[in-house]
């Protein structure tokens, strides 16, 4: 039984109030047991080669990791918005654990992202990364030693999850972190953790991907591409609970943004901390007059009161009003204030995978409109951090839902900016 099933099963995880309905929310994982292969140590190759990059590999540490120069498959350098330019209408797909499981789905989504230009970020749990036999290694906050909610992945799964990893980096994507042990209930709960409590987490989560060849004991597999240190600028929280202490502790790594505060609307974002908070929306839910959390689970839980093994003459409907929800919020942004729309998911098959069904089919008819950029969180806050301040003000004025008056051109086309990087509105 994967993670959220097996949290449904026992009513865990929080409610998110949005209208006259809760929406549950979990993370993503799995609690997959089965019998380990051996696995014997090989000799720790000097040079691997990654097609797509021009740097020859420098492994880092044990080997784990490597740098491999620039990634490839990245968009252009980002610039800042012309006076009077209309916003691109940014679409971040995110997947939380980002673990492959034996259902296929990471490899089913990144041929989906290939096949439309889309990137996308991945938060990968560091436990998703380390054996279960060696799971004493994890000493998580406020719970025992080699504690998780979502349980270790079998050696099988763990080899596909570096393989789908590696090539999700190659792909363009970003690796995010979801932390390890998503514990959500109870006094060990992230809800209660502290400042040093999180960086603890954040320090164990990096060590475990970045140490997975020592603890596997596979010195032969390929690493992965990439200086994790510098890879890490953001993450999503398990339940979407603990931010408030988790911003201090990740300001102080030097992430960029954080993914995780609930409820958030559609309105263009600010920071909290000095980190960009790129939070989870409600957005429209079809035949209701409440909204809905842009996730997954959460339209599973006002669907089918968080079973994610519902009676399937319910699926063809759902799968619709799955569908027409995430379109109902693009479209509500993309004609009006073009407000970064973040949908999150789970390598999931919860009710028949009717969600897997529904972002899939959403992503194939945003894909390819006009303006559209289909990118990850990385990728949006290098656009981010390179607009002027005055025109990001602007933008954030507009409210969920409500065009600019007079146009984009009228709108902004009087925001300049100083030499000395402060902003004035042309008169």
């Amino acid at each position: 039984m994967s993670e959220i099933s097996r949290r449904s099963a026992v009513g865990l995880g929080l409610g998110i109030g949005l209208g006259a309905a809760a929406a549950g929310l979990a993370g993503c994982g799995a609690d997959q047991k089965s019998a380990r292969p051996p696995a014997g140590p090989g000799r720790q190759p000097d040079r691997v080669a990654h097609p797509g990059t021009k740097t020859a590999p420098r492994l880092i540490g044990d080997g784990s990791t490597a740098f491999t120069g620039r990634q490839p498959k990245q968009p252009e350098a980002a610039t800042p918005l012309e006076p009077g330019q209309t916003p691109p209408q940014f679409v971040i797909f995110s997947w939380d654990g980002a673990g492959e499981v034996g259902n296929g789905l990471f490899p089913r989504f990144l041929e989906l992202a290939r096949n439309h230009d889309a990137h996308m970020t991945f938060f990968l749990s560091g436990v998703y990364l380390l054996p279960e036999s060696k799971k004493r290694l994890y000493d998580p906050p406020n719970n025992p030693v080699g504690a998780s909610d979502i349980g270790y992945l079998t050696d099988a799964h763990l080899k596909e999850t570096l393989k789908y990893t590696r090539q999700a980096w190659l792909d363009g994507h970003e690796i995010g972190t979801h932390f390890n042990g998503h514990f959500c209930a109870g006094s060990g709960s992230v809800a209660h953790w502290t400042p040093a409590q999180w960086r603890s987490e954040i320090e164990q989560a990096r060590s475990f991907i970045k140490s997975w060849r020592t603890n596997t004991g596979w010195h032969d597999h390929d690493p992965l591409p990439f200086d994790y240190d510098k890879e890490l600028i953001g993450g999503r929280t398990p339940c979407l609970l603990g931010q408030d202490n988790l911003l201090p502790a990740a300001r102080e790594l030097g992430w960029r943004y954080d993914a995780s505060s609930p409820g958030g609307v559609q309105r263009w974002p600010g920071k909290r901390h000095g980190l960009w908070d790129l939070p989870l929306q409600g957005i429209p839910f079809p035949g209701h007059r409440f909204e809905v959390l842009s996730m997954d689970y959460n339209i599973l839980a006002n669907q089918s009161k968080n079973s994610t093994r519902a009676p399937s003459y319910n699926y063809d409907g759902w799968r619709q009003q799955a569908t027409e929800s995430y379109l109902a919020g693009f479209n509500r942004a993309y004609e009006t204030n073009r407000a970064p729309f973040f949908i999150g998911n789970h390598f999931e098959d919860w009710n028949g995978g009717i969600y897997m069904d529904a972002v899939e089919s959403a992503l194939k008819q945003i894909a390819g409109k006009k303006d559209v950029r289909l990118v990850s969180f990385r990728q949006f806050v290098d656009w981010l951090d390179v607009q002027d301040p005055n025109v990001l003000d602007r933008l954030r004025s507009l409210e969920v839902g409500q065009a600019p008056a007079g146009g984009w051109a009228r709108f902004l086309g009087g925001a300049v900016a100083t030499s000395a990087g402060t902003a004035r509105t042309r008169a």
